[in-house]
């Protein structure tokens, strides 16, 4: 414990020295050299996060939580402690505003997905029931539903007569997620569910199908699913996985849109997944799940990356 302690503060005043050479050599503080030698996206966003949570000063600390409308202010104060003169330096306060908006854009998007997450699908909410009837539209545009308990509900992946059991573990977000996907990007979505039910008339052709040896492929519960991969959508967004991709395709503050954007992708690909895994029955679910979310990790773990970047529903969100 002494030794791990000792090698804290020794690691901690050796890069604060190089910290202070770097200054004096370049004339210019840590921001200012990220800025300058980082390209724009997720690399230097990241960067600039770190180098403002490490700070002895308490505005740089706190610059990570400002409120959206105070960011502009906030650069002033930066720009005035590191005695930086914004006529000399214009771009520096434009990096310094986009890297703020992301990252305090990403933590308020935190904020609104838990919000959603921790409220509870309430049958008597007009508009929570609103929500749930037209994600059966969406998915079903040719089949009236019958009723509003009914079995009808397993044709799309529920398990049982009324779906609002079915929300509980990530509550109003994986309806929100499932309607989003089954709107945004309807052709997908009917595509995704119609395999789930008939793995076998997918898209895959009959040559394709015996050449990964899918024969005995089987499909699975299409709302569960989904539910169960905004938990994965949501634990990416939390655990800050997410921010690669996050501030590598928002231009400024991610949005709920974004997130939602985000699931769509993730149920695509989460499909393809799991027909070329070719479980041997449901029961293997959670080992295809986890190591699909494995596989994601990784490709997050690349600071140039964007998972959906030319993805249907994400049309009009990004800006590269």
């Amino acid at each position: 414990m002494l030794i791990q302690l000792c090698l804290y503060f020794y690691c901690k005043f050796l890069w604060c020295g190089l910290k202070f050479v770097m200054r004096k050599l370049t004339g210019r503080c840590e921001l200012q050299r990220i800025c300058l030698n980082t390209k724009p996206g997720a690399l230097r966003t990241m960067k600039i996060e770190t180098s403002l949570r490490n700070s002895k000063s308490k505005l740089l600390q706190t610059a990570v939580s400002v409120h959206p409308d105070a960011i502009e202010k906030t650069i002033e104060d930066i720009m005035e402690l590191k005695k930086i003169n914004p006529d000399i330096n214009p771009q520096l306060g434009i990096s310094l505003q986009a890297c703020l908006l992301q990252i305090v854009g990403y933590r308020n998007l935190i904020a609104d997905v838990e919000k959603l997450r921790r409220e509870p699908y309430d049958s008597d909410n007009p508009q929570h029931e609103e929500m749930l009837l037209k994600l059966w539209k969406f998915l079903k545009p040719n089949t009236p539903l019958e009723s509003r308990i009914t079995k009808q509900w397993c044709e799309i992946g529920f398990q049982g007569d009324d779906p609002k059991t079915d929300f509980r573990g990530m509550g109003l977000l994986g309806l929100y997620n499932l309607q989003y996907f089954a709107e945004k990007d309807a052709t997908a979505a009917q595509q995704v569910l119609s395999d789930s039910l008939h793995p076998k008339c997918s898209k895959f052709s009959k040559a394709e199908w015996e050449k990964k040896r899918m024969d005995k492929a089987i499909g699975y519960s299409f709302a569960i699913v989904g539910i169960n991969i905004t938990d994965l959508a949501y634990n990416l967004l939390v655990s800050g996985a997410l921010k690669t991709h996050f501030y590598n395709i928002a231009p400024e503050a991610p949005t709920l849109s974004h997130f939602q954007q985000t699931f769509c992708y993730l149920m695509h690909e989460f499909h393809k997944f799991w027909i070329e895994e070719d479980p041997m029955d449901i029961m293997e679910f959670n080992r295809v799940r986890e190591k699909f979310r494995k596989r994601i990790v990784k490709q997050l773990q690349n600071p140039d990356m964007a998972l959906c970047p030319h993805f249907a529903a994400s049309e009009g969100l990004i800006n590269m």
